[in-house]
């Protein structure tokens, strides 16, 4: 489970609905207890990892414009998702393919 500090004090949430499920939530710092600088060190790990998850989020909702649904029912709005998700990923990576030709 990755999440950003937010999710730091849904511990027990998390373990009743995901059990087995590992915790990678940033830690929190306080108002009177900053984060030492291991923790510091282990939350830019963690952002690195969620930062290239969310940036093909990024794409789908702000270039492709995913921000609301677009059809009614499931079917069309599962197939425009799909589409959009090939999509994000070829643009992710234009500029590798068009450095190969």
């Amino acid at each position: 489970m990755w999440g950003d500090a937010a999710y730091s004090g849904q511990h027990a949430v998390i373990r009743q609905h995901a059990p087995k499920a590992k915790s990678f939530i940033q830690t929190k710092a306080h108002r009177h207890r900053p984060l030492s600088e291991e923790e510091r060190t282990k939350n830019r790990t963690k952002s690195k990892v969620r930062a290239k998850v969310e940036h093909a989020f990024l794409v789908i909702k702000r270039i492709f414009g995913w921000a609301k649904v677009r059809y009614r029912g499931l079917a069309k709005n599962t197939h425009w998702l799909q589409i959009s998700c090939g999509l994000a990923n070829l643009y992710m990576v234009r500029r590798r393919l068009l450095a190969g030709t």
